[in-house]
């Protein structure tokens, strides 16, 4: 086995000496690793690209950090401060008001995280380790996957080579140069990484998973490069990726919440192992319990106006209430062991079809109206599932990537290149059961990626590629800064490496 030897020598002493505040502590995962000892020889490449999946699968399953940024910071989710409960210092609470600063540590965790798989899957592809072409492909594939959160939350990537210890500060790639590199690495890794052969192979790199993230390039570029409108040439890649992926048998699939289990699909790209639970206990009330399985955690919830950008009854959203299939329903009658699909809203019943109660005895009733991010009682709050426990919290199949985003990003490059894509929108929406609209502009097409997307990660990207993410929405505090269309790199990364310049407006 091939290994790295590593020592526990820290980097910047003199700088660490002056810092009291633990939020500032520096880790090895902030741009700068402990020093070589013996040099670096290559590492076991079927064990590390093991060990990057799973990371990769652990950052994915987290409700915190990753998710947290790219929801909790949008018009789509909200952590309401309960009395004590879900207070953590004000981390989600600054998030959604736009209030965070560069000592947040969920936006130093994320860059930590990142920048640590990035490195990982660069000792994996250094010529040393005796990777296998398609071992190099994959790791060339999940370094785009970071390179893309990277250039996208931060607009600026570290990068190490293995040979270099912590006498050496990372280059600093800029934007459009991170942009390149992970355009780059795709492209080098297309022929290697394998076809998709069966469902079992979505579970890691393949063609098919790179042609969606470079379409997700491509479609953001204008806005990673600063050039603020879409090429159509790049918008005509977007396109072609799509077609390439729908030849590869990906299509759209009726039954929404069907797709967010263990069965077969004809929708998902890429998926992990991981499990659903953080996504399913993080938003339902403490009482609201499934045999064998954790009881709620009473936090995440969704807006009122996102609620109702859903068809439907706005009150209620029991079967049968005119609602399109994605805002989902609450069972009365003890179906899924009494938990919803989608918005949950009104009473809530348990397995029985009996009604919830709360700790103190008030009929469990989730409202849309919330007094603020602080002062909330234990009922406050539209909550929000994709993942229904009746399926178990450990179903083994968390999406990624799925077809309906590349659908829609097919036709947001038709509409930002000129052409005209109601027909492909309304595919969508009538399998959906929502009704056909008439023409689709900007933010028809943003409104559909929420309706489709909600809780998948996306929604802080489209606000910011539709031009939105600065606007006012309930409990933002700051709106109409558009630095904050970046997160602030994390002060002990601008301590660490020198190399790094403070994003505008921290």
């Amino acid at each position: 086995m091939k290994t790295r030897k590593i020592s526990n020598v820290m980097v910047w002493f003199a700088a660490l000496a002056l810092l009291s505040c633990s939020d500032l502590e520096i880790e090895p995962t902030d741009s700068s690793f402990s020093s070589l000892s013996g040099g670096f020889t290559g590492v076991d490449p079927e064990a590390s690209l093991g060990n990057l999946y799973n990371d990769v699968r652990g950052q994915i399953e987290s409700e915190a950090n990753l998710y947290t940024l790219q929801e909790v910071s949008s018009d789509e989710m909200l952590v309401p401060t309960r009395g004590t409960d879900w207070g953590d210092n004000g981390v989600f609470r600054t998030l959604h008001s736009h209030t965070w600063s560069p000592t947040h540590q969920t936006i130093k965790t994320v860059w930590n995280q990142q920048n640590q798989n990035i490195y990982n899957a660069t000792a994996i592809i250094d010529d040393r380790s005796g990777a296998s072409p398609q071992q190099i492909a994959e790791a060339k594939f999940i370094r785009a996957f970071s390179m893309f959160w990277m250039l996208d939350l931060y607009g600026q990537v570290p990068f190490r080579t293995p040979d270099e210890g912590p006498e050496v500060n990372p280059s600093v790639f800029t934007r459009t140069e991170a942009l390149e590199f992970a355009i780059k690495d795709l492209n080098e890794a297309m022929p290697d990484l394998p076809a998709p052969s069966d469902f079992a192979s979505l579970n890691g790199a393949t063609k098919a998973s790179a042609r969606f993230l470079l379409a997700k390039l491509y479609l953001g570029k204008h806005i990673y490069t600063g050039s603020g409108t879409a090429d159509s040439a790049d918008m005509a890649k977007v396109i072609s990726l799509v077609d390439e992926l729908e030849a590869d048998g990906f299509s759209l699939q009726e039954g929404y919440f069907e797709l967010f289990t263990d069965q077969e699909d004809t929708e998902t790209i890429w998926f992990t192992t991981s499990s659903v639970g953080n996504l399913i206990w993080n938003t339902l009330h403490y009482n609201q319990t499934v045999p064998d399985q954790s009881g709620g955690w009473n936090g995440f919830s969704t807006l009122a106006e996102f609620y109702d950008s859903f068809e439907g009854d706005p009150s209620i959203n029991v079967p049968g209430s005119g609602q399109e299939e994605r805002r989902g329903f609450v069972p009365t009658d003890g179906t899924n062991f009494g938990i919803g699909n989608g918005l949950l809203i009104g009473q809530q019943y348990d397995g029985n079809g009996n009604p919830y109660s709360d700790r103190t005895g008030n009929p469990l009733v989730f409202t849309k109206e919330l007094p603020g991010l602080l002062g909330n009682n234990e009922r406050t709050g539209v909550r929000v599932i994709k993942y229904n426990p009746a399926n178990g919290a450990f179903a083994n199949h968390k999406i990624v990537f799925r077809f309906s985003d590349a659908h829609l990003m097919k036709a947001e490059a038709m509409l930002r290149s000129g052409q005209d894509p109601t027909a492909m929108v309304n595919d969508l929406r009538v399998l959906r059961d929502a009704s056909p609209l008439g023409t689709v502009t900007e933010a028809d097409l943003l409104a559909e990626r929420g309706r489709e997307l909600y809780a998948e990660f996306w929604r802080r990207s489209d606000l910011i590629r539709f031009g939105q993410f600065t606007a006012p929405w309930e409990f933002k505090e700051v709106t109409g800064d558009d630095t904050k269309n970046l997160f602030p790199i994390p002060a002990t990364a601008l301590i660490s490496n020198p190399n790094l310049t403070q994003n505008e407006g921290y």
